[in-house]
């Protein structure tokens, strides 16, 4: 899926939010990630099965519209939880008739950056 090592890009292509908002189970997703979840509660709540589920989540994550985190579970391993990342789109077209799309995003707290970083490096080890 997404790779948290690198900021969400804000340049995300027009064709990509749009194929992903265009999309029934993309919008479904969308609404059930306001908090963070896992592919199972996803897939629960979206009654989506699991392997279109991970198209979905791949679709919306290109597109820079949800990104996923690494959480350490105290009784040992990890889980991905996945989570709505935008406050807005906002599809534009300018004088040359060239679309563009720009995605506000929600600012993070130095924790939540901090909770990127050690996701990142559990990716890595």
């Amino acid at each position: 899926m997404a790779d948290d090592s690198a900021p969400p890009s804000d340049d995300a292509s027009p064709t990509a939010v749009l194929e992903a908002l265009d999309d029934p189970d993309c919008r479904a997703i969308l609404r059930e990630t306001a908090e963070p979840m896992t592919a199972t509660a996803l897939a629960d709540a979206c009654e989506i099965p699991k392997s279109t589920l991970y198209r979905k989540l791949e679709l919306l994550s290109s597109a820079g519209l949800l990104r996923e985190r690494d959480v350490i579970n105290p009784e040992g391993g990890r889980t991905t939880r996945y989570e709505r990342d935008f406050e807005n789109v906002l599809i534009s077209m300018d004088e040359d008739d060239t679309f563009s799309v720009t995605v506000d995003r929600p600012q993070r707290t130095a924790d939540q950056r901090l909770a990127d970083i050690w996701s990142t490096m559990g990716d890595e080890l």
